[in-house]
C-alpha cells in the first residue's frame, strides 16, 4: 500500500459567504508502484486531490493514509512524508530559488540533515537522470528554458529519493518534442526506480500512452477511475463533463460505423494502427 484516501472533503473558506467545496467524498487507494493519471476540467478538484498526498492541504473530512499510517495523527512527522512524497507544481518557477542550478536541486537533500558532499551527490545523480546537462549546473535556473525548467524542478523532487512522484501538468507550454522528451523521462525513472507516479493532465493522448490507471474528476467527486482503455469507453460521458478521448478513439468508431472490422478500443496510435492492419489482412 502507499496513498489510501478515505472519504476526504475539503472546504474552501468554511464557515463564510465563500465557502466552496472542491472534493466531495473521494475514495481512492494509490498502490506502490502505478502510474495513475488523474484528468478533469479547470475546477475539477484534481489540483486540490493532489495537494492533499502529501499533506500540503488538510482535508476538511476524512482520512489519509501513507503507508498504513494516517497523516492527520497527531504527531505525524509531516516533513518526512514530503519527502517521501514529492509534488512537482505546474509552474516550476514556483519550486527554483537558488543561485544555480546544483545548489536548488541540493536544497531537498541539505533539509534531510545530508552531509554537503552527499547533498551534491544526491543532486548530480538526480541532474543525470532527468537528462540535464552538465556543462550548465552552474547556470541560474531562471534563465533555463521552460523544459530546462521542469527537469531541474522534477531534478529537486527525485534528489530527496521519494517513494511517490506527484506531477501537475508537467508539460504545460511545451511544444510536442517538449512534452514527449518530459514524459518519456518519467516513464523511464518510473521503471529504474519502481516510483509511484501521480500525473495530473489535460491531454487525453498523453494519459493514454503512459498510464496504467485513470482518474477522472468533476465537480470534486470522482467520476470514472479504470484503465485508459475502460475510461475512455466512456467517451460519450466525458463529453458531457467537458472531456473528450483521444482522437484516435474518434477514428476508431468512425471507422467501425463506416462498415470497418476494428475493436474500437485502442487509445494510442501504435494499438490503432495494430488493429487497423489485423482488420485489413485479417
Amino acid at each position: 500500500m502507499s496513498i489510501k484516501l478515505e472519504h476526504i472533503s475539503y472546504k474552501y473558506s468554511p464557515g463564510t459567504a465563500y465557502e466552496k467545496a472542491a472534493l466531495d467524498d473521494v475514495s481512492l487507494e494509490i498502490p506502490q508502484g502505478s502510474f495513475v493519471g488523474i484528468i478533469g476540467h479547470t475546477g475539477s478538484g484534481k489540483s486540490t486531490l493532489i495537494q492533499h498526498m502529501n499533506g500540503l492541504l488538510k482535508a476538511t473530512e476524512g482520512a489519509l493514509y501513507y503507508e498504513g499510517e494516517n497523516i492527520y495523527q497527531v504527531g505525524y512527522n509531516m516533513k518526512k512524508l514530503r519527502t517521501q512524497v514529492g509534488l512537482v507544481f505546474q509552474y516550476p518557477e514556483h519550486q527554483l530559488f537558488e543561485v544555480d542550478v546544483l545548489t536548488d536541486v541540493c536544497f531537498g537533500p541539505k533539509n534531510q540533515g545530508l552531509s554537503p558532499e552527499e547533498c551534491e551527490a544526491r543532486a548530480r545523480e538526480a541532474l543525470e537522470l532527468v537528462g540535464f546537462p552538465e556543462s550548465a549546473y552552474k547556470d541560474s535556473p531562471f534563465e533555463l528554458s521552460g523544459g530546462q525548467k521542469r527537469r531541474v524542478a522534477i531534478a529537486g523532487i527525485l534528489a530527496m529519493k521519494p517513494r511517490v512522484m506527484i506531477l501537475d501538468e508537467p508539460t504545460a507550454g511545451l511544444d510536442p518534442k517538449g512534452r514527449d522528451d518530459i514524459l518519456d523521462q518519467i516513464a523511464e525513472l518510473k521503471e529504474k526506480t519502481g516510483m509511484t507516479v501521480v500525473l495530473v493532465s489535460h491531454s487525453m493522448e498523453d494519459v493514454a500512452k503512459y498510464v496504467d490507471r485513470l482518474v477522472v474528476m468533476d465537480h470534486g467527486k470522482k467520476a470514472f477511475d479504470g484503465t485508459p482503455k475502460e475510461v475512455f469507453a466512456h467517451y460519450k460521458e466525458l463529453e458531457e463533463i467537458g472531456l473528450a478521448a483521444p482522437q484516435v478513439t474518434y477514428i476508431m468508431h468512425a471507422l467501425a460505423e463506416h462498415g470497418m472490422n476494428v475493436k474500437t478500443d485502442a487509445t494510442t496510435i501504435e494499438e490503432a494502427a495494430t488493429e487497423i492492419m489485423r482488420s485489413i489482412h485479417g
